[in-house]
């Protein structure tokens, strides 16, 4: 288990100090959130989610914050910022990312909105509330002197599509961390998360033999019955104790009716909560697609994305640290919670770096039009994280 000393020191006298920076800076916020919601980015959209970040590092460099641009090809750039630590050591990294699931032209059908205490657009909670929660950490740091080791973010662009690009700089970044704050949506019980489910998605490919279905059925040999038959052994993979589910969600195949399948694809969502389960897992479905099926048939596997684990043994030292500064420093207590959903956060955990999710304000339905932030929960969220930043020994 990832475990925490409580910092006794300077930084966590600092504590009240960057909390009370926080606290008059709603309105500052919400139209930095309402800034970056109106800002077109998804996660195809290069143009559009390095103009985010070009935003990002012009409000942070302008407050002395050092902002490093490295260039992707493809898909969003990453922006490093960083406060540099009074006594230097192992630095501390925040994550977020500027990508959303919205295609380009959303915003102009659906820009941001506000209804009493909820803020409504594309992304709002997922994740530009987050990204609006680590600008602030990083500023509020940054205005007290900084701690006595450096705090580092990382604002990528390519998680919602599985950080083919960010991933390597994510793990470059947390190498030598003591923790990782990831500011995905807070649920919307208000608990932050302390364990993820790893997932991935695989690409499977089965070529066939044509003939026509009624006058030479027996010379054709069907890439449709192999993939059936596969698709029933890896379905059957699923165990709902362990964690773990399986699930064939598109199949193409075959030309006409009346002719023997010469193709057929799938595509496969895997699910695991431990990076045990992750390896175990991958040989059985390479297995499977490698068996036999029918005669005069091959099938394939591929890897399309995978996100590892946030498991819980890495989450615990620091929500722990992460609550009391919410109940001293902040005044509301949270509870910690498992999702099966999937972020850039199993990544450092799975390096053995102490991580923990979900900081970012509290939200919901995201990924659909309804998606909501619940705007009373944006400075205290961030003034949480920034106190538990203090209290890192």
């Amino acid at each position: 288990m990832s475990t925490l000393p409580t910092s006794t020191g300077l930084d966590a006298a600092l504590a009240e100090k960057v909390v009370a920076w926080l606290a008059p800076r709603f309105d500052e916020m919400e139209a930095l959130l309402k800034r970056l919601v109106n800002m077109e980015s998804s996660s195809f959209d290069k143009e559009g989610t390095d103009k985010v970040g070009e935003v990002i590092a012009e409000i942070l460099t302008a407050e002395g914050i050092l902002v490093t641009r490295l260039p992707q090809q493809g898909y969003g750039d990453v922006f490093r910022a960083e406060v540099h630590g009074r006594a230097g050591g192992a630095h501390a990294l925040l994550l977020g990312h500027r990508d959303t699931v919205f295609a380009k032209g959303t915003v102009a059908n659906r820009p941001y909105s506000r209804k009493d205490k909820l803020a409504f657009g594309p992304g709002v909670c997922d994740m530009k509330a987050g990204l609006v929660t680590n600008i602030f950490t990083l500023r509020a740091i940054k205005a007290v002197g900084g701690l006595s080791f450096p705090v580092a973010a990382l604002f990528t662009g390519d998680e919602e599509i599985g950080s083919g690009t960010g991933r390597p700089e994510i793990e470059r970044a947390a190498h030598g961390a003591r923790a990782v704050f990831n500011t995905e949506p807070g649920r919307v019980s208000g608990n932050v998360v302390t364990g993820r489910k790893g997932g991935g998605s695989f690409l499977i490919k089965v070529t066939g033999r044509a003939a026509h279905s009624g006058v030479n059925h027996k010379d054709g040999a069907s890439a449709i019955e192999t993939l059936a038959r596969k698709i029933v052994k890896l379905h059957a993979l699923t165990d709902y104790e362990a964690g773990i589910t399986t699930n064939v969600g598109v199949i193409k195949g075959g030309n006409t009716h009346n002719t023997v399948a010469p193709w057929a694809e799938a595509e496969l969502d895997l699910r695991f909560v431990t990076l045990d389960q992750h390896k175990a897992m991958t040989a059985e479905i390479e297995r499977i697609v490698a068996e036999p099926e029918v005669p005069g048939t091959t099938a394939t596997v591929t890897p399309k994305s995978m996100f590892l684990p946030l498991e819980e043994k890495h989450a615990a030292g620091l929500f722990a640290l992460y609550r009391e500064a919410a109940t001293k420093d902040v005044g509301f207590d949270v509870g910690g919670e498992f999702t099966g959903g999937c972020a850039d956060s199993g990544f450092t955990a799975s390096l053995g770096v102490p991580t923990l999710c979900g900081l970012g304000p509290i939200g919901g339905k995201a990924h659909t039009d309804d998606e909501f932030c619940e705007l009373d929960s944006l400075v205290p969220r961030t003034q949480a994280l920034a106190a538990t930043l203090c209290r890192l020994a």
